[in-house]
């Protein structure tokens, strides 16, 4: 499954941005936004290291509430490992 994330444009070199999320860093490619005045502090939709388009600050929280729920799921629903000396 491929899945598109919101991050936060941090520096912009050309048609590549440094862009925030979570903690984690990533270069991404504005190729795509060209016709966009992309800027430091914008939020953009990234998908396979492409920014795709770009969301106001609130639908990026959003969409970010709504994927660490989904994660809450995943981890939940997943069979814990035994432990040593544990049957």
């Amino acid at each position: 499954m491929c899945l598109a994330y919101p991050m936060r444009v941090t520096e912009i070199d050309g048609l590549a941005a440094r862009c925030e999320a979570k903690g984690i860093e990533r270069v991404v490619s504005l190729v795509l936004l060209q016709e966009q005045a992309v800027q430091v502090g914008d939020f953009v939709i990234v998908h396979l290291g492409t920014a795709i388009g770009t969301v106001p600050p609130e639908e990026a929280q959003h969409a970010w509430a709504l994927l660490d729920e989904l994660l809450a799921l995943e981890s939940a629903a997943q069979p814990k490992p035994a432990r040593l000396g544990q049957r």
